[in-house]
């Protein structure tokens, strides 16, 4: 909701003690352009969204039904195109719609050396860079919306239609803003745990209410559906946590959020024995998860590194690489002890990051989780690094199979042809696709659904589409028919991109400060009125 009314009379009153010096000054003007910039900082923002967050984590918690989305969005025009979609296409809402903020997306658009692989070898500031250009460009989003509302109630007022006036003066005192949170994904913290503070400052003062870290060393850092991830002991993990605590504490953004993500399900590597001082405690508990091979005093070489459990030596294995590794299938209980671990000690939502979304998978590893952790809840990556038909064309073949149901006629590793799309199995698989969200929400714990990289896909996408027909035989009938028309018609706001751009703000502004003498883009002649 914004203060407008009471802004004008508030400004009125400053006018009123300033005296002739104000004389050309308009309260409502001035009202307007303070509506138009509700947020003045990004720790105002992270404060507001932060907010929001929490009341839709309890909301979750009261009913599985309302999870929440997002969408990883890798400039600020994308997020603002998709937060504007949202509001055309719900109700003017934007309720548990986020936007998601990919350190893989940041790595391979953003970096200043080109495009790079998920390691973390991206200019550190860029991640805070992008929070503030997408929250720039929310914010213009409002500006442009609510300028637009201004003027339609000054058109209102001079036909004196006074239900129109009505009408609008209520869409502008409880105008629902395109800001929203973003989960913010700082890799695993670029460095110790004091970068990680500083990091995560800045991402905050650019308005992040909510940082995602992962347990990865820093240094050996990979994407969550790559090889070769290298974890960390959980007490090097949990000083990170407790840095970014600080970090949201320090700046006065209390109800800050962390997710805590554990690749330990896909990461069989670590670079550290873990310092353990009592028997079960939580460097021993990581350590037992080490391959080890026993010996004795004499078999001992020269650098070997050794364990003793209960009176045996054990000798951990370890790999050219000078890494350790773990035991084979102990990825989920590591997944477990993480993510309880992280709960006990200041993270406020989990990730677990899967090599396929599995509902039974990720349900079962919640279920151990919250028999310590109750209120445990996810954000999960509904990655497109997954193959989604082939892999629920499978589950469902697996389902069908344990049923005894015939599948003679499917090969199961031939099911992303689409000679199988019409097929009984295939529209069952769609429409697992299509209720994943809410299935899982609901039996999985998952509070937030996101896509990591969607517009990197779209815009790759829509971009090839355009240039083969626009090179090719279809010559500008390719961008007609295909982008202009159908802007048009599907009242893409982007049709009119001077207005996108902010030349109908920079109208109004110029005649508030000049009045008649100024001179505006929006004429008769502005070909922008041909849409």
């Amino acid at each position: 909701m914004t203060d407008y009314s009471n802004d004008i009379r508030q400004i009125t009153e400053l006018k009123e003690k300033a005296g002739n010096s104000w004389s050309a000054i308009n309260p409502e003007h001035a009202a307007r352009m303070r509506a138009q910039n509700k947020f003045q900082t990004g720790i105002d923002i992270a404060r507001y969204t932060a907010d929001i967050m929490r009341n839709d984590m309890e909301a979750y918690d009261a009913d599985p039904a309302q999870y929440t989305q997002s969408l990883g969005c890798w400039h600020g025009f994308i997020g603002q195109q998709k937060m504007i979609s949202i509001k055309k296409h719900f109700e003017g809402k934007t309720d548990r719609r986020y936007l998601y903020l990919s350190g893989w997306m940041v790595a391979a658009l953003r970096s200043e050396f080109g495009p790079l692989p998920d390691q973390s070898m991206h200019e550190k500031t860029s991640v805070a860079a992008l929070i503030k250009e997408l929250y720039t460009f929310l914010r213009q989003a409002d500006a442009r919306e609510l300028g637009g509302l201004f003027r339609d109630l000054d058109t209102a007022r001079l036909a004196k239609d006074t239900a129109k006036e009505a009408s609008i003066q209520d869409q502008i005192d409880n105008y629902v803003t395109h800001v929203v949170p973003i989960i913010a994904d700082i890799d695993a913290g670029f460095g110790n745990a004091e970068a990680t503070y500083l990091m995560a400052k800045q991402m905050i003062e650019a308005g992040a209410c909510c940082i995602q870290i992962e347990n990865q060393v820093s240094d050996e850092k990979q994407c969550g559906h790559q090889d070769g991830k290298v974890t960390v002991p959980h007490e090097d993990f949990l000083a990170k946590i407790r840095a970014v605590r600080y970090a949201f504490l320090e700046l006065g953004v209390d109800n800050g959020v962390i997710v805590a993500r554990t690749d330990s399900l896909g990461a069989g590597l670590t670079k550290q024995i873990a310092v353990s001082h009592t028997p079960g405690d939580l460097g021993d508990q990581y350590n037992s998860f080490l391959d080890c091979e026993e010996i004795a005093a004499g078999d001992l070489k020269n650098g070997d590194v050794v364990l003793n459990r209960g009176g045996k030596l054990l000798r951990p294995k370890r790999l050219p690489s000078n890494l350790f590794q773990f035991r084979q299938g102990t990825g989920e209980d590591r997944c477990v002890l993480d993510s309880i671990t992280s709960l006990q000690n200041g993270a406020d939502l989990l990730w677990i990051e899967t090599e396929k979304p599995h509902i039974g998978q990720i349900g079962s590893m919640v279920d151990r989780i919250r028999e310590v952790m109750p209120n445990a809840k996810l954000v999960y990556n509904n990655s497109p690094s997954f193959n989604w038909t082939l892999n629920f064309r499978q589950q469902v073949f697996d389902a069908w199979t344990e049923a005894g149901k015939d599948t003679a006629a499917y090969n199961r590793a031939e099911l992303m042809s689409a000679d199988y799309d019409a097929t009984d199995l295939a529209l069952e698989a769609d429409e697992r696709i299509r209720t994943f969200q809410a299935d899982s929400a609901r039996q999985a714990g998952i509070f937030h659904h996101l896509i990591t990289l969607p517009t990197y896909h779209t815009a790759a996408l829509s971009t090839d589409n355009l240039a083969k027909e626009y090179f090719g035989d279809q010559g500008m009938l390719g961008y007609v028919a295909n982008v202009q028309r159908k802007e048009i018609r599907e009242t893409i706001a982007c049709v009119k991109h001077q207005n996108m751009s902010g030349s109908d703000i920079g109208d109004d502004h110029k005649e508030y400060f000049s009045g008649d003498a100024a001179l505006k883009a929006g004429g008769k002649d502005n070909t922008m009125n041909q849409f």
